[in-house]
């Protein structure tokens, strides 16, 4: 008898060391996707485990403010949008623009066409027109781009902010009369103010309101590859503050954000210099924009902190990023966790800059980037194509990228990708107006960062790269909660009070 209630309790002890353990539901609500297959699923149950990683939560320690989080209307996402079926159409916007979907708050769009345009436009073709007597957006409304927001603008229920940018002017205002390079010629300065403002004031008689602009998508140029138009900090900064500026506010638009720079976050020092010099020179800048391209690897802290500190008033927003230079892999949700994907500087970076481009994974560079940008600032984050072909296109330049749901038009098929989910942790569950929190752990692979939702929830987003499950404790006002992460998995721990 004694030898059988050993065999027992042994059995039992066990079972108990290596079963789960489930945690009380009504503190905690659990969300992941990891490489194991979870896509946003609601976990109960964790590993039992000693030595956790410790995240300190600290909801008197304050940051920024939250603007939201979102992805891109282009001309090639409604294109292809428009090729699919009915059902198809309304499971992607669903999907990103629902409640149970996720929820985008924070979207970007194009002014003329772009590299993810189908051909190059623009609204004012006249050669010389300097008063826009024929400016039209039909185009827009031929190619489906303001049917596509406006399906978003059906579904939303919050609604969501649009953030607008011109890739170039029309050429004939330009020194070299050409779509790419070149630089706005000064006599139509006022032009091209002009130009914003009934850019703007179309898009409302569509039913679509604008939040803000951006001056010039990277006004540094692209290499002479696809639609751009060149600035220097002055040169920018000189048209805001004495056309831009003053139009839009004597056109009752004083209430539109106008965002400066708008590329490479490396690069960013000499243009808050310039933006934020004075008073003047930064009365009408509502933020800065920046791009994520000098290196989906590294977020820049130190550059993000100085951007802040020099206008800690003002936006910093991540408008565009994407894993560029790759073609989606289709229905291969493994590839997007492996060490495979490059961008552009895997092949192009100088020898001293290579290490910014390592093959990395596509759920890690986004993971990794926007926790990173979080921790440092930045308010809001906008990937790039809401909508790709499996070629990562179509677009007129034929330089292919990556989306986080990818479409066969052919079959009327979508595949959401584990960036779709990637980006759902973060736009579902922080929501605008949130106030990052101060969130600290000492991990040598693991991060995390945490917000304070307008509702009162605790949204605190981990990101365990590594190849082992690792244990949590989560520790608020003194309160400890342990759970799991898996391995190569991203977790949403919502905290109710």
């Amino acid at each position: 008898m004694k030898l059988v209630k050993y065999i027992f309790f042994t059995l039992l002890l066990l079972t108990m060391i290596n079963c789960k353990v489930k945690q009380n539901a009504s503190q905690l609500e659990v969300y992941e996707t990891a490489a194991n297959g979870n896509s946003l699923k609601k976990i109960t149950e964790f590993s039992e485990g000693k030595n956790p990683i410790v995240i300190s939560l600290n909801p008197e320690e304050k940051f920024q403010t939250i603007t939201g989080f979102g992805g891109a209307f282009t001309e090639s996402s409604a294109y292809l949008l428009s090729k699919l079926g009915t059902e198809n159409q309304k499971k992607i916007m669903e999907a990103y623009f629902s409640e149970e979907g996720a929820n985008y708050s924070l979207t970007r769009t194009h002014i003329n066409s772009c590299d993810f345009s189908l051909k190059q436009y623009a609204y004012a073709m006249v050669d010389g027109d300097k008063n826009l007597e024929h400016f039209s957006i039909e185009e827009d409304k031929k190619n489906n781009l303001i049917p596509m927001i406006l399906q978003a603008k059906a579904i939303s229920k919050e609604g969501f902010k649009i953030i607008a940018s011109p890739w170039t002017s029309p050429p004939w205002m330009k020194d070299n009369k050409k779509w790419v390079g070149g630089k706005l010629l000064l006599e139509y300065y006022d032009t091209w103010a002009l130009y914003f403002s009934k850019y703007i004031d179309s898009y409302k008689k569509e039913g679509i309101g604008i939040w803000g602009i951006t001056v010039e998508n990277e006004p540094h140029g692209n290499g002479n590859n696809w639609e751009s138009m060149l600035y220097t900090p002055k040169e920018m900064t000189d048209f805001v503050q004495n056309h831009l500026g003053p139009k839009l506010e004597a056109d009752g638009k004083s209430d539109i954000k106008i965002l400066g720079y708008d590329q490479n976050r490396a690069g960013i020092k000499e243009w808050v210099d310039e933006m934020y010099k004075d008073e003047n020179s930064s009365k009408y800048y509502s933020g800065t924009a920046i791009h994520w391209y000098e290196s989906t690897y590294e977020v820049f802290p130190e550059d993000l902190q100085y951007a802040h500190n020099k206008a800690p008033n003002k936006y910093l927003i991540q408008t565009e990023a994407c894993v560029d230079s790759e073609i989606p892999h289709w229905n291969d949700d493994a590839w997007y966790w492996k060490k495979e994907a490059t961008d552009w500087g895997w092949d192009w970076a100088s020898e001293k800059e290579k290490y910014l481009h390592p093959k990395y994974a596509p759920v890690n560079r986004y993971a990794n980037d926007i926790i990173g940008c979080l921790n440092n600032w930045v308010d809001g984050w906008i990937d790039w194509n809401m909508v790709l072909d499996t070629h990562g296109g179509p677009n007129w330049f034929k330089n292919w990228c990556v989306a986080p749901i990818i479409v066969d038009t052919d079959k009327d098929e979508v595949y959401l990708t584990p960036l779709y989910y990637t980006m759902a942790h973060f736009s579902k569950f922080i929501r605008p107006g949130a106030v990052k929190i101060g969130c600290e752990l000492k991990h040598d692979s693991v991060i995390a960062t945490a917000v304070k939702n307008p509702d009162g929830t605790i949204a605190v987003l981990v990101f365990n790269p590594s190849e082992q499950i690792q244990n949590l404790e989560i520790n608020l006002n003194n309160n400890k909660q342990v759970i799991s992460i898996n391995a190569q998995a991203l977790q949403t721990i919502l905290i109710k009070s």
